[in-house]
């Protein structure tokens, strides 16, 4: 006979023999550990969840305040202040893509590099925040990036699977044309109208610098029915 069973045959003879009290003063005490941990536990998840809500809520009217500032170098000043709780979802990333985006307002375009390259090498959030913040500093005008190392990282984002691939794609085609290799720049557009996830945006934006440049883009439709 398992411990347990023992338990309860042992528990249902002292009720049957009118001894309540005295079996709960020899076991009362597992019921109240195991309602505390049951109880506790629920609190305990509860606990986490509203403070969890209540950290997102705070983060959120602090971000909003920064926002309200007059200037955007009080903004940037703003947004140092703000510590969002840590973990990969504690806002870290939104707080630096408002921060850099001040900080380029601000004209301080090395800073705001700065802010997203540090972003973009953080291990600790998701891979598509990194991404963004990788491109978007490649993006910044006067960041000090060279054309060869943006052409580098471009071609880096736009590694077959990489969520951001046909973006970085037609930075590589406008890359292209500032060096003069148009035919290289139609090529890399077509190549974004073929993938079939491409936006209705980009396709056009594809297609209007194809015609710009002398070609013909190749739209694919696809087939009715």
């Amino acid at each position: 006979m398992s411990d347990t069973d023992s338990f309860i045959e042992e528990v249902s003879e002292e009720v049957r023999r009118d001894k309540l009290y005295a079996t709960f003063k020899k076991y009362g005490w597992i019921a109240a550990l195991f309602i505390l941990v049951v109880v506790g536990g629920a609190t305990w998840s509860e606990w986490r969840k509203a403070q969890g809500r209540a950290a997102a809520e705070q983060l959120g009217d602090d971000m909003l305040a920064a926002l309200e500032m007059n200037d955007a170098a009080a903004r940037v000043a703003a947004f140092e202040q703000i510590t969002p709780q840590a973990g990969p979802d504690a806002g870290q990333p939104v707080l630096d893509f408002l921060k850099a985006a001040e900080q380029a307002e601000a004209g301080d375009a090395a800073g705001a590099a700065q802010t997203l390259n540090d972003l973009a090498v953080n291990g600790d959030i998701p891979e598509i925040y990194r991404q963004i913040a990788a491109f978007k500093a490649l993006s910044l005008k006067d960041s000090g990036i060279s054309v060869e190392e943006k052409r580098t990282q471009f071609e880096a984002l736009a590694r077959p699977g990489a969520p951001l691939r046909l973006l970085a794609m037609e930075q590589l085609a406008l890359l292209d044309i500032k060096n003069g290799q148009t035919d290289a720049a139609i090529t890399t557009l077509q190549a974004v109208l073929d993938d079939a996830q491409v936006s209705a945006g980009l396709q056009q934006r594809a297609a209007q610098v194809i015609v710009a440049l002398g070609g013909t883009p190749n739209i694919n439709v696809p087939a009715e029915g």
